[in-house]
């Protein structure tokens, strides 16, 4: 048997003579200066965190560890590059042998060593989203699969169900059960087209992102003798935002530091809030129990938001029974401004309070627009918002979307309509047809010429549709399609006449669009929602013409600076969901639409379950804790649904779970009254 032998290597220069103690508070320099062992650092917002990772990596350093026994694991390339600067601006050290990266970087870097052992070569090709989506059109195309009937899922929505079952394990049946029932019926092929696409891509030396921690993970669990080169490689493990892994990231990180590597997972329970992209944050809630001697470390020391905020933010996420506990306390001097609690009579109201609010902290405050941000739960959310910034000239960057009236899907809805009441518009015309089975481009021309032979487009009158469009031959996939078609126009035209255009919205999207919506997005309810609002706001409308104009109108100039504000392109408020804010901050936060249904979400509360309900309280407090002087809750009273009536709403639910005293409540005009206040 070979004897051990310990090689101790010289570092490759002096000390950093950093005074560690002078440059990081007590919490910090009790997690940086750590003797080695599994580590959890529970990181609260704002309380220096990157700070706190670098700090570690150049003590690390300093204690004659050599760089390349460090292994630092993160989620944006962005983080580690900006990680790796700061550690070689802090030491005198050559780290250029310091694995850093995300965690598919990182694994990209070992498969590309051992391709081999996996059927693959060392030049394999890495799929994007595009390629992805090419390869599984292919697949599924190669399955021969009978939709003339109803939709199968189109490939962006099969890469979305497949990654989710490679990034939490759960077994395709159940993801399909749980996230998208709507396609059980489609179990079977869609487990066919799973198989076929593993084989496809090991057919053409391929892996997609999922593979790069999937088939690491698969690597070192299969071969003993890399695992142990591995292990002694990576003698120092670090992660951050280590709330957000997901099952094959935490077995990856278990598996590399089970060798007795010193590991350091940094991260903020209170943020975890991606479960479902496959975020588990049982993972950082366990670690703990599945690393014997680890020390748990708090940073609780707050450098960012006023004590007024932290107060609240505390009291808010200790409803939450899944927790660690910690209370942020603040750096800063109390202002005496406690965050503002206001309820509005409908969402157009909340809106104007809003922008109305913002130019008096802007022209009264001198707090510059680029230092304010509006916060919601969902983008259409916005929509209200956009409109009256866009009214008042008030210049606003969205980060969680597209603008409202720019979305794929709206336009998609509106496209009925403009035809409809311009039967000349060839753009609308071949817009909607191909949103149906089995017809291309050169079919939608084809389609659009016969039309221009039934003479619709030159009638005065309006046509009965369903009889106009069975003079058309569209291919058989989309025979059934076409007849439902026909079917949805004529109920947008009723008795010759225009509908209503929030009829009309509703008319398209249960008569047609939402089984399209289904088939071709992962994300289908966030745009029916998106549907949901345009017809709130289309019941402001009589006259479809006019409805159409405003929507050209705002489409065409949403959000473009005028008047005054022209010429100061850089200064923007932020409109944001809340998922998107994550590690931002703003001088003045407000906070929208905390009504229950629509935050905590109404899917949610319909689920009746724990888990999910505790990260949408998780969701509120990243959203408080992104203020730094000021934050604005607002909720409407009354939500205008054009086809069921206005619905009267329940203030959040979150609302309840701090003391009144932590707030400031406002009462807007003057039919609000103490006696009529319904909170």
């Amino acid at each position: 048997m070979a004897r051990e032998y310990t090689l101790n290597r010289r570092t490759t220069g002096p000390t950093s003579g950093i005074d560690y103690r002078a440059e990081l508070n007590d919490e910090q320099f009790a997690a940086v200066t750590a003797p080695p062992g599994p580590t959890l650092v529970i990181a609260g917002a704002g309380s220096g965190k990157t700070r706190t990772l670098t700090y570690r990596v150049a003590w690390l350093l300093d204690q004659e560890i050599d760089a390349r026994h460090i292994l630092l694991l993160t989620f944006t390339n962005k983080a580690a590059k900006e990680m790796t600067e700061r550690v070689r601006a802090l030491v005198p050290h050559d780290v250029s042998a310091l694995w850093s990266g995300t965690f598919h970087s990182i694994g990209n870097r070992i498969l590309r060593r051992h391709a081999e052992a996996l059927g693959l070569t060392k030049s394999f090709s890495i799929l994007d989203r595009d390629d992805q989506k090419s390869l599984l059109a292919g697949v599924v195309a190669a399955l021969d699969i009978d939709t003339k009937q109803r939709r199968f899922p189109k490939a962006d929505v099969l890469g979305s169900i497949f990654s989710l079952v490679e990034n939490t394990g759960v077994p395709l049946a159940d993801v399909i059960t749980h996230r998208y029932p709507y396609f059980e019926d489609w179990s079977a092929e869609i487990a066919t087209a799973h198989a076929n696409y593993t084989q496809r891509k090991l057919d053409t030396n391929s892996v997609d992102f999922d593979d790069l921690l999937v088939l690491t993970l698969k690597l070192l669990q299969q071969d003993e003798e890399l695992l142990g080169l591995y292990r002694k490689r990576f003698r120092h493990i670090l992660v951050d935002e280590y709330q957000d892994t997901n099952s094959v990231q935490s077995d990856l990180i278990d598996l590399l530091s089970g060798g007795g590597a010193s590991v350091m997972a940094v991260g903020d329970d209170a943020q975890s809030i991606y479960s479902w992209r496959g975020a588990d944050m049982g993972n950082i809630l366990s670690f703990p129990e599945r690393h014997d001697g680890c020390r748990v470390f708090k940073i609780e020391t707050n450098y960012r938001s006023v004590p007024e905020i932290l107060d609240l933010s505390n009291a808010a996420i200790r409803a939450n029974s899944a927790r660690f506990e910690k209370d942020l306390r603040s750096s800063r001097t109390a202002t005496g401004t406690k965050p503002a609690l206001v309820p509005l009579e409908d969402p157009s109201s909340q809106a104007a309070f809003v922008a109305q609010r913002m130019l008096e902290l802007r022209d009264d405050e001198g707090i510059p627009l680029e230092e304010m941000a509006v916060l919601y739960r969902a983008h259409f959310q916005s929509l209200e918002i956009q409109m009256e910034l866009t009214s008042r000239g008030i210049p606003f960057a969205i980060t969680s979307g597209l603008r409202f009236f720019e979305q794929a899907h709206i336009k998609d809805v509106s496209a009925f309509m403009r035809f409809v009441t311009n039967c000349k518009d060839e753009v609308s015309f071949k817009r909607i047809v191909l949103l149906l089975p089995g017809i291309g481009a050169a079919g939608a021309d084809k389609l659009w010429r016969d039309f221009l032979k039934t003479g619709a487009a030159e009638s005065e009158t309006i046509p009965e549709w369903s009889a106009v469009l069975s003079y058309l031959k569209p291919p058989k996939k989309a025979a059934k399609h076409w007849e439902q078609l026909g079917y949805v126009l004529d109920e947008l035209t009723p008795g010759g006449e225009f509908a209503k255009p929030g009829d009309m919205i509703y008319s398209i999207l249960e008569g047609l669009y939402a089984e399209f919506l289904q088939a071709a997005y992962d994300n289908y309810e966030n745009r029916r929602g998106d549907i949901e609002q345009m017809m709130s706001y289309a019941g402001n409308f009589d006259d479809v013409l006019e409805f159409l104009s405003q929507l050209s109108l705002l489409g065409s100039a949403d959000g473009e600076p005028t008047g005054d504000t022209a010429e100061k392109d850089d200064e923007k408020v932020t409109l944001s969901s809340i998922h998107q804010a994550k590690g931002l901050e703003w001088q003045v936060v407000f906070l929208i639409w905390l009504a229950d249904g629509q935050f905590p979400n109404g899917r949610i509360l319909e689920s009746d379950d724990p888990a999910q309900l505790e990260e949408e309280r998780r969701l509120f407090y990243v959203a408080i804790t992104r203020a730094k002087d000021e934050l604005y809750l607002t909720y409407p009273f009354i939500n205008p649904k054009s086809y069921t009536g206005d619905i009267i709403q329940r203030p959040s639910r979150f609302l309840d779970d701090f003391p009144r005293n932590l707030v400031e409540e406002w009462k807007v005009g003057p039919s609000w009254g103490s006696a009529d206040d319904p909170f």
